[in-house]
């Protein structure tokens, strides 16, 4: 690091991690490595795609943390009726004739998309700005969002009747794709236990938003290596399928590959992670581990592998 002021600042974002994840685990049990990339994504300020069955705590989850972080949070239901203007606000009539610009639930801190899947193109449209740039534009006019601004959506991967998909260019917006599976067998026995009885836990608020903003800027500032910038780009470079870097695997199983995009949110992803465990520079078991999450959503898979069964984690894993 470049002085003892941004040392110290990673030990207190480890240790900040560290308070964050013990708060929350009195509520969420398990789901240890979902907790670690929603916490590493909004401290690198990027958004989080949670993927999973009904009943897995996703929306309880986002809540929480959103309760230990000390911000406001907004959460919307998304449905097949929401318009955008549902979302991002929309102009009304004031007593004085003139309008005046009323705020949807998208001008919040930690804004929860829930089954984002379930709305038209047009309503998950809306949010692309809001997404990229941090602000909307109603009636020609642009405003700006509060700052921290998370979108954390949920998606079920199961119902598919109905639903829209996100289109590339909303899903490539996401730093991180996050699957989430069943709790283990004691998981789940300390999960029912908690949830039947009168336990309720007090959670304390560990991290304010201006210490998050800082952290957002110290992220950006942790040295890395070249040979491990080179291996983010490289481990993006190869998904694309006819290009000379594309391995076999690649060129048989991938019909679209990550975008420049990929290679940022890996940089960043494994600067925060190594920060939140106290390292000062990111390595390769750092890109490794956020590798899956920022590459899942931004490759394509052809028939050919949908036919042999081959998932995009197991293409990612042969690029490692």
């Amino acid at each position: 690091m470049a002085d003892n002021a941004d040392v110290k600042a990673v030990d207190n974002l480890a240790q900040s991690y560290k308070d964050l994840t013990e708060e929350i685990g009195k509520v969420i049990v398990g789901q240890k490595d979902v907790v670690r990339t929603v916490i590493t994504s909004m401290f690198a300020n990027g958004h989080s795609l949670l993927v999973g069955v009904p009943g897995l705590a996703k929306t309880l989850l986002i809540s929480t943390i959103a309760e230990v972080l000390d911000l406001e949070f907004k959460r919307i239901q998304f449905t097949p009726d929401l318009m955008p203007s549902d979302i991002t606000g929309t102009e009304v009539l004031g007593d004085d004739r003139k309008f005046v610009f009323n705020k949807g639930p998208l001008f919040s801190n930690i804004v929860l998309a829930d089954e984002i899947n379930r709305t038209p193109p047009k309503t998950q449209a809306a949010l692309l700005e809001a997404m990229q740039e941090r602000s909307v534009t109603i009636a020609g006019e642009r405003h700006i969002l509060p700052s921290p601004f998370f979108v954390l959506a949920t998606q079920n991967p199961i119902e598919q009747e109905g639903t829209y998909p996100l289109p590339e260019a909303q899903l490539d917006r996401f730093m991180f794709n996050i699957p989430l599976d069943y709790p283990s067998y004691e998981e789940e026995i300390q999960v029912v236990k908690n949830t039947t009885s009168n336990i309720k836990h007090d959670l304390k608020n560990i991290v304010s938003a201006e210490q998050i903003l800082s952290y957002q800027k110290l992220v950006r500032k942790i040295p890395i290596a070249e040979n491990v910038l080179e291996y983010c780009v490289n481990l993006a470079t190869q998904t694309r399928p006819g290009t000379k870097r594309a391995p076999g695997m690649v060129n048989d199983y991938i019909s679209w590959g990550a975008g420049p995009r990929a290679s940022q949110y890996l940089v960043l992803g494994a600067k925060c992670n190594a920060a939140i465990h106290g390292k000062y520079s990111p390595d390769i078991e750092d890109v490794q581990a956020i590798a899956k999450y920022v590459l899942r959503h931004r490759i394509v898979r052809n028939y050919k592998a949908e036919a042999e069964g081959i998932t995009e984690e197991k293409v990612i894993e042969s690029l490692f």
